[in-house]
């Protein structure tokens, strides 16, 4: 896998959605907060173009990855928010003009159709990581948060570092072991989606990282029922579990209706044998960690490690 050249302060930040519409009031303050990080920005038209639900139609979301990408005066691309819509696009995206041109690409949630894509069809690492019109501008945007995420897009090169929660954040074992591969994966939503799509996640040898956000137990239970039944889970070599934020029962008030998604991990990760660490503080939630996807990594369960290497 390609690392992209590293973010250095000044460079140009090429700013994007692929996804969903940019509240107008949150344009601005999401562009200030990359300037505060020391580098320039150029704002695409879809951060505040709107088309319904979407940032835009499909061909100006698309094109507009293409140019950034294209640009040579763009040293990195951040997408300013997720929402829904990056599926759309990839028909319309030029791999061989992309992977010709790696960058720092960087985003999480329904970015993850773009991870996906950029790491098994261009070869180059992405960064799943918090975005400016969500989680920089936030108040409670933390240290930690910041940290992580400056790390991994100017420190592209560095490696035996450790994936580590924050402070007072436990990590668990699902499943005891070791594993080595590839770190891929996303939001659970978006890596079920590709499924039966020319842009299907290769989940072989491979460590998936899962993570959602305001879907029901029952739903959690009905996408990684499908991942199993579609074979994507037979030859996976270790899983990480991050933040499920606001996915409980469908009816609050009759909880012994539903399953606990521990009870879900267990009885439908659980026979797979292979290592999965859960309570990875990365998701749709602050603090949250930053990760290189398409890096190989480690991970201990006895030890509760999990580790970038070479």
């Amino acid at each position: 896998m390609i690392r992209p050249k590293a973010l250095k302060k000044g460079d140009t930040i090429g700013l994007i959605s692929a996804s969903g519409a940019t509240p107008t009031e949150k344009f601005l303050p999401a562009v200030q907060s990359i300037e505060k990080l020391g580098f320039n920005v150029v704002a695409g038209e879809t951060c505040r173009a709107r088309h319904g639900y979407l940032a835009g139609s499909d061909e100006l979301r698309a094109s507009e990855v293409n140019q950034m990408f294209r640009d040579s005066n763009i040293d990195g691309i951040f997408c300013i928010r997720g929402g829904y819509g990056a599926t759309k696009i990839l028909p319309l995206l030029d791999f061989d003009m992309i992977k010709a041109n790696p960058k720092v690409f960087a985003g999480y949630s329904d970015v993850t159709a773009l991870h996906i894509a950029f790491n098994q069809q261009c070869g180059f690492v992405t960064y799943h990581t918090p975005m400016p019109s969500t989680e920089f501008i936030r108040p409670e945007m933390d240290q930690y948060t910041w940290k992580s995420f400056i790390e991994s897009v100017t420190a592209t090169e560095r490696t035996d570092y450790c994936l580590v929660n924050p402070p007072g954040r436990t990590m668990t074992t699902l499943v005891a072991g070791k594993a080595t591969g590839p770190l891929i994966g996303g939001n659970l939503t978006l890596v079920t989606a590709s499924l039966g799509t020319p842009y299907e996640i290769d989940t072989r040898g491979k460590i998936l990282f899962l993570e959602d956000v305001d879907e029901s137990e029952q739903r959690v239970d009905r996408m990684l029922t499908q991942l199993k039944l579609a074979g994507k889970l037979d030859e996976v070599a270790g899983i990480l579990l991050g933040a499920w934020t606001n996915c409980g029962p469908e009816n609050p008030k009759h909880p012994e209706h539903s399953l606990s998604l521990q009870t879900i991990f267990q009885e439908i990760l659980g026979p797979l044998n292979i290592p999965i660490i859960k309570g990875i503080t990365c998701g749709h939630c602050l603090p949250t960690m930053s990760l290189p996807l398409g890096r190989t990594i480690t991970m201990d369960t006895e030890n509760q490690l999990i580790k970038v290497i070479e």
